[in-house]
């Protein structure tokens, strides 16, 4: 591979990744309205919050099995075909739309295992609804990154979901309270799923000549199931603990850590927001068979996540009892289990890059650890809630014990496929620095400084830029070389390969 070529990949991936970054910006800034209105509002609180957390964990899922793996593997299919493109993401579609439909109307029969605490209204009911359009957004939105259209994941998901959910919740307090969170998730899946066909059928146009081909699509089903199972599995990873926890823990301890959970995801936002852009550019680096442009590729990307996802860890958990009691008073004891989710999202990093390559050269095996990965996060996850038990302890200390099991099975995944991917390309795979660590000293000095001395509202106004900027600063200017710094770079005509 050239040097020019090895730019001009790292460039289209440091695009990507710059406008979808922009957009965790907007996401945080429109998750927290949500995150205030149904922690403090009446109508809400803890408990209406937990239920909804539990309801919402089983429709996701639902919905991540429907798309069969498109998310990812729709790359592939796109650039192996050639079909016309409208052509290859409508048999996605129909196979998504039948198999979410059939899901929505399981859950509509049978809606207990949405509400494990048996406490739902008719309306509730109606949020299975959701699943066939947030289905159908994956394909749409994962075709569009095929394009490298990143635009329209952040309009979607990082503009118009969210704000959405914020502004329906705030006004179903006056018409629907008792369902006012799940019929505000609703509006705000639709809203995005339109804000996502619209540039797709401009991009994309409609099917020309197509009709269903049941053979064809049966085969395109099981090529994509370990695709499929590795998509659920690490979405799962995320949501099986809300899922153990509605079991184990009163309504009021899932909503404190749906909360945690909540603030964790920001930065966890930060490696999906790669993920459609290196997709594409590894699967044209495996026709070349250019193995160390992957390895160089999968490296380089994931150091600028885990160093993007250590500062901002940082700066969360450090005043994690502030972040929490912005939400409200009852939500300041989930700070333990907020500062244990922010640390398993910096060990993900590794996985989640490793994974990106593992799906097309060694997907079985691939789906094999995630299974692995998830089962130890079961197992481990209700150890803890036994442990607990056992030791009379508070409800919150679950909340806690299940962030831990996170973290750990999070880790586990990360050495494990980082050391199966290396062994594949025959490179070393390692997005570990140094740099990291003196970047995060001056940081967590900075942050006890504040914690201590500054009273809780400048802690959070003052007090997280200055752990932002202490670590900011060195990371730059210790840890950021030549290549690292063209993410932040409009132009990268002079990036060097290496």
């Amino acid at each position: 591979m050239s040097e020019a070529s090895a730019g001009d990949d790292i460039a289209q991936i440091a695009r990507g990744g710059r406008t979808n970054f922009f957009g965790f910006f907007l996401r945080l800034a429109a998750r927290i309205p949500f995150l205030f209105i149904a922690g403090r509002a009446a109508a809400y609180g803890p408990e209406a919050l937990g239920r909804f957390a539990s309801a919402l964990v089983v429709i996701e899922l639902a919905a991540m099995l429907c798309t069969l793996g498109e998310k990812r593997g729709l790359a592939q299919r796109l650039a192996d075909s050639d079909e016309h493109p409208a052509n290859v993401v409508a048999d996605g579609m129909l196979v998504a739309l039948l198999t979410s439909s059939a899901m929505a109307l399981l859950f509509w029969l049978v809606p207990a295992p949405l509400f494990p605490s048996g406490q739902f209204t008719d309306l509730d009911r109606l949020i299975v609804l959701a699943i066939p359009p947030l289905a159908l957004t994956e394909i749409w939105l994962a075709a569009l990154a095929y394009r490298f259209n990143i635009g329209a994941t952040v309009r979607a998901r990082a503009v118009v979901e969210p704000w959405t959910l914020s502004i329906m919740a705030g006004a179903m307090i006056f018409i629907a309270p008792d369902s006012g969170l799940s019929l505000a998730y609703i509006v705000s899946i639709f809203a995005s799923a339109l804000t996502a066909l619209v540039p797709f059928l401009k991009a994309y146009g409609l099917p020309q000549g197509w009709r269903p081909r049941p053979a064809a699509l049966g085969r395109m089903t099981l090529h994509s199931l370990p695709i499929a199972g590795a998509d659920a599995i690490e979405w799962g990873t995320r949501r099986i603990d809300i899922l153990i926890l509605g079991f184990f823990a009163a309504p009021a301890a899932v909503g404190v850590y749906y909360v945690a959970q909540q603030v964790a995801s920001l930065p966890q936002k930060l490696k999906t927001s790669f993920e459609p852009i290196l997709g594409p550019v590894i699967t044209g680096r495996l026709k070349d068979h250019d193995y160390a442009a992957i390895a160089r590729q999968v490296c380089q990307v994931g150091f600028w996540i885990i160093a993007a996802q250590a500062g901002i860890a940082l700066a969360l958990g450090i005043p994690g009892e502030g972040v929490m009691g912005l939400v409200g008073p009852e939500f300041v004891g989930g700070n333990g289990a907020l500062a244990l989710l922010l640390a398993a999202e910096v060990v993900a990093a590794t996985a989640v890059v490793s994974e990106a390559a593992l799906i097309y050269m060694a997907r079985v095996r691939n789906v094999i650890v995630s299974i692995a990965t998830i089962s130890l996060q079961a197992l481990l996850t209700v150890a803890g809630m036994m442990l607990v038990d056992w030791a009379q302890l508070g409800e919150l200390y679950r909340a806690a014990a299940a962030a831990l099991a996170l973290a750990i099975a999070l880790a586990f995944a990360s050495l494990v496929k980082a050391r199966m991917l290396s062994r594949l390309l025959g490179e070393p795979i390692s997005n570990w620095r140094w740099a990291l660590v003196w970047a995060a000293a001056p940081a967590v000095l900075v942050g006890w400084q504040a914690t201590r001395f500054l009273p809780e509202w400048a802690e959070l106004l003052f007090g997280i830029p200055a752990i932002l900027g202490a670590y900011g600063w060195v990371i730059w200017n210790k840890g950021f070389g030549p290549a690292d710094r063209v993410l932040f770079r409009k132009s990268a005509a002079t990036l060097p390969a290496d």
